[in-house]
């Protein structure tokens, strides 16, 4: 079966900025027609959908917070409502709880088990009900979900070892009906997350087989490779886009 990406459609949760613009982006250039989530950054969400139109795709940008259930139940509506259909379903919206296990907050706790675990749990339950053969979820993890080379990030690991989990054993429910599931985990990528320049950096870049940080637009290419005509043999795949970090 070849892929034809004329008339798919994906939605990518945080798009505006980092991993998700990148991939928003890809996918546009591969033909796909892209809507996407953001919770603030306005101007960037505008500038990526114009990249989108640039070439030759529509796109629609969506204000949902990822911690809203409403708001990534009502995106995936959203989403088909414009486009007609939902295809490719990119979960990449995502925060950081760091700091000691004692320091962190309930409230920054919460939070990120509500967008990194519950958000990704609801859009894709919202998704898959317009999904047929062909259709295309993946995850955007984290090498911490595999290896934790540093101390003081047990709850967002915690949270992106629980996606690692969703992706298995979806990959196993949707399988029957044709729809992949797979999960990338980047390593340090240079984002407003995680930037090159950080007083951190160094320290990260010697824990990375390849000497430096991956670009957003390496996890890009790995997306496009999974919803492409190369990922139709691919589920249930946990991948690691880190520069060889947890070899």
């Amino acid at each position: 079966m070849t892929v034809r990406s004329a008339h798919r459609v994906a939605l990518v949760t945080g798009g505006s900025r980092g991993i998700g613009a990148a991939v928003a982006r890809r996918l546009a250039e591969d033909g796909i027609n892209v809507a996407f989530t953001y919770r603030a950054a306005e101007a960037s969400a505008k500038a990526v959908v114009a990249d989108i139109e640039a070439y030759g795709r529509r796109g629609l940008s969506i204000s949902a917070d990822s911690a809203d259930p409403a708001a990534v139940v009502g995106a995936v509506e959203r989403t088909v409502a414009e486009f007609g259909r939902l295809d490719i379903l990119v979960n990449n919206a995502g925060v950081f709880a760091g700091g000691p296990i004692e320091s962190v907050s309930f409230e920054d706790l919460d939070r990120a088990v509500a967008v990194n675990v519950r958000g990704v749990y609801l859009v894709t339950q919202a998704a898959v009900r317009h999904m047929g053969a062909g259709g295309r979820i993946v995850n955007i993890g984290s090498s911490f979900a595999s290896r934790v080379a540093a101390p003081g990030v047990s709850a967002y690991a915690m949270t992106k070892s629980a996606v690692n989990g969703l992706t298995r054993a979806l990959a196993r429910e949707l399988g029957p009906r044709g729809i992949t599931v797979n999960l990338i985990l980047p390593g340090s990528t240079d984002t407003d997350m995680n930037p090159a320049d950080s007083a951190a950096a160094d320290a990260q870049r010697t824990q990375i087989a390849l000497g430096r940080y991956g670009s957003p637009a390496d996890v890009a290419a790995t997306v496009s490779h999974l919803v492409g005509d190369g990922g139709q043999h691919i589920s249930g795949a946990s991948i690691a886009v880190d520069g060889g970090a947890t070899a």
